[in-house]
């Protein structure tokens, strides 16, 4: 298990450093920084002082060394627009995504799993063929045109809900919903398809042999076996949403780092969008690592070797 931990610890040190890395080269991509963040009507003189300022006029690898010396101590700058820290605006955001989050992921829970665990119990029935039926349809409806459209029905017409902004439980229901949706018809058949597998194994025959009920036989034997595969997937999707929700936060005018994120980009702040890319990526990985070391509960074998 310690062998395993450290072999973990140091891979996500090293996706961190690379995801770091890429997110400072990728903003040199457009060409000179100092030229894309100027007004329009900046002199020479005004710009060389604004690149002095800034750092662009040393050297390429000092600057990339000084950014990763800077994102080791939890400093991502300073926002050129609002000038103030982007840490400081990001730690701003980060509660609302994370309740946001979390809204979404208890909605996932709720559902996907008994979904997937019922339809893999009756197989080939007409509720297996309706929850997987309309797991697809889930799947295919686009983020944004679900968002718009819980918008005009439970917010415009039958006025039951807020329809943006930060405040109540209200507030979440329908971008927790729409941000769910998705996830939650992936993950109810993954947690189908994972169950089928075992329900076939011999320790499932054995214990229906025992007598035992059918509850404790598919959810105290069958569901905890067939997890595995589901934690792997919550785990990204949990690392995606809290990096940030951009359609979702976007469409609800939700006050999280997904919105802040379009924000960046659009005034083309290129230290809070190195900055937002960065800490998304931590979360990211951060989270898959938990997942992975969730495996020793979930799997003996991995905890015993």
């Amino acid at each position: 298990m310690a062998r395993y931990l450290a072999g973990r610890i140091l891979q996500t040190v090293f996706i961190l450093w690379a995801v770091a890395s890429i997110a400072f080269f990728l903003t040199l991509l457009s060409g000179d920084p100092a030229t894309l963040m100027i007004g329009e009507h900046w002199t020479a003189e005004q710009v060389a002082a604004f690149r002095e300022y800034m750092g662009f006029d040393r050297p390429l690898f000092v600057q990339y060394l000084e950014y990763l010396g800077r994102i080791i101590q939890g400093d991502f700058g300073v926002s050129v627009r609002q000038q103030v820290p982007v840490t400081q605006l990001i730690l701003e955001r980060f509660p609302a995504t994370l309740q946001l989050t979390l809204a979404a992921l208890s909605i996932i829970l709720m559902v996907a799993i008994p979904v997937g665990v019922i339809s893999a119990v009756h197989r080939n029935s007409l509720t297996d063929r309706l929850a997987m039926g309309g797991a697809l349809v889930a799947q295919s409806v686009p983020t944004f045109w679900l968002g718009i459209l819980l918008i005009l029905v439970f917010g415009v017409w039958l006025r039951w809900l807020p329809i943006s902004g930060r405040g109540s439980a209200a507030n979440l229901i329908l971008p927790a919903i729409t941000l769910a949706t998705f996830s939650t018809a992936r993950i109810a058949r993954l947690v189908r398809a994972s169950m089928l597998d075992v329900l076939s194994a011999d320790y499932i025959r054995t214990a229906r042999a025992k007598g035992l009920s059918p509850g404790r036989v598919h959810y105290g034997h069958a569901l905890r076996n067939a997890l595995i595969p589901v934690v792997t997937l919550l785990g990204i999707e949990f690392g995606s949403l809290l990096g940030g929700a951009l359609v979702t936060e976007t469409v609800f005018s939700y006050p999280g780092i997904g919105r802040l994120t379009i924000q960046a980009i659009q005034a083309r702040d290129l230290p809070l969008v190195q900055g937002v890319i960065t800490f998304g990526a931590m979360l990211f990985v951060l989270a898959n690592l938990l997942v992975d070391l969730s495996y020793s509960y979930l799997d003996p074998r991995i905890r015993n070797a």
